[in-house]
């Protein structure tokens, strides 16, 4: 044999090429195959996969439900009152507006012969339902929730016979927790929903209406509207109106002793925050981040 020839010869050498070839083609191909020829199964990440499947799907789930809610609250924001539109509620559709008296206080054991049902101004007992964002199981005594409008609270009253569980979630959330609100079933309502602040009401029969929003946003502690700015909406210790246990709600027709509407001579009341420069104690009074003016020509 000649000497520096390649002792494996050409044969070896062309051999070796060719399993180099084969093996590029394979990968070019998706990987080796498994006997008889048959590729290999690729390992498919399905954990991966699915993680990501159900963090998209979160995702969508809380666009769906929170996206919707941001709208409405911005779209609401248009109806903040101002210098300029002190009342917003003039501009949404379907609001009745009445001017009453202010400070008309009645007994705990009498009856007011309101015009409007539910009511949302004239003679009141002289303790308001706590509205602190309040969410009440049973429906409450009238003329306390009238007061609670009274110092600048919005009360939602809906009806509960008509209105689905579903719909009345939706109204808690609008409420619970919200300072200067409150809500409550209504028995009798003519409406499955009716927003009342102090000489304004809306009927409705939706709790996905968006003019919910527009109106608590126009007329919660707006001092353009109520009477008694700067009043405090907690409970009074001791008053006799527990949260917990509120006078309830009295469905029968006022009697004939039920005080009128024009308070058949009482006088109005300037013992509270508001009237003739008397305060509630301090801790009662309006938080000062929320406190306001009295609006010009009001009865504070």
């Amino acid at each position: 044999m000649p000497s520096g020839s390649d002792s494996r010869g050409p044969g070896k050498n062309s051999g070796a090429k060719s399993a180099k070839a084969i093996k590029a083609a394979k990968r070019k191909s998706g990987g080796a195959k498994a006997k008889g020829g048959v590729s290999a199964p690729r390992h498919i990440p399905w954990l991966t996969i699915g993680a990501s499947a159900a963090v998209l799907a979160l995702v969508a789930i809380l666009a769906v439900n929170l996206v919707p809610k941001y709208q409405a609250k911005e779209e609401a924001q248009r109806y903040a009152p101002s210098a300029e539109n002190p009342d917003p509620s003039v501009n949404i559709d379907g609001v009745l507006k009445i001017d009453y008296p202010a400070g008309i206080h009645i007994q705990p054991t009498q009856r007011v012969a309101y015009d409007q049902s539910p009511p949302f101004g004239g003679p009141h007992d002289a303790i308001w339902a706590t509205c602190t964002g309040t969410v009440y199981a049973n429906a409450i005594r009238t003329e306390n929730a009238v007061h609670s409008l009274e110092h600048g609270a919005v009360w939602v009253a809906y009806n509960p016979d008509t209105l689905s569980a579903e719909q009345v979630d939706t109204l808690q959330d609008k409420v619970d927790g919200q300072s200067y609100t409150l809500m409550s079933p209504y028995p009798g309502l003519d409406s499955p929903i009716s927003l009342q602040s102090w000489g304004h009401q809306l009927k409705l029969d939706s709790a996905d209406d968006e003019r919910i929003d527009q109106f608590i946003t126009a007329l919660r502690i707006n001092k353009n509207t109520y009477p008694e700015v700067g009043a405090s909406c907690s409970t009074i210790p001791g008053s006799g109106f527990d949260p917990d246990n509120p006078p309830p709600f009295d469905p029968s027709a006022p009697g004939t002793d039920a005080v009128p509407m024009d308070g058949g001579g009482i006088a109005p009341d300037q013992s509270e925050t508001g009237g003739a420069g008397a305060q509630l104690p301090s801790d009662l009074q309006l938080p000062s981040d929320l406190q306001q003016a009295p609006a010009e020509g009001g009865n504070g």
